[in-house]
């Protein structure tokens, strides 16, 4: 599986960006498609999950993100409103074979993108 992440970009205070990520190598219906966030000398930290069953959200990013999936496509997204200048970061999207339950732990994602940048300055 190979993943390529797109969509970053830099916006004002307040507005809005969508995060995408196409998988390529096999169906991933079945994987875990996760993002995950950096910022230079930080660990790189989680953002948000989805499964077949339930999607997840680290808190400072609840009610203004969405993570959301598309099977046919082969692809996953990351709506993000209301962004505030912490947001700013790396994203990379992660993909992990084993669909259930939904982790937050780096380690147990098996397939990475290759980051895009969101920066979030007026």
């Amino acid at each position: 599986v190979q993943l390529q992440a797109s969509g970053g970009g830099l916006v004002q205070p307040g507005g809005s960006l969508t995060l995408s990520c196409a998988a390529t190598g096999r169906p991933f219906s079945g994987y875990a498609m996760a993002w995950f966030r950096q910022t230079p000398g930080k660990e790189r930290e989680f953002v948000a999950a989805i499964t077949s069953r339930r999607s997840d959200y680290t808190d400072p990013v609840k009610g203004r993100f969405t993570i959301s999936r598309d099977s046919a496509r082969n692809t996953v997204y990351l709506q993000m409103n209301s962004l505030k200048p912490e947001d700013t970061a790396v994203y990379y999207c992660a993909a992990r074979r084993i669909g259930y339950p939904i982790s937050t732990l780096e380690s147990n994602y098996d397939y990475w993108g290759q980051g895009t940048q969101v920066t979030v300055s007026s």
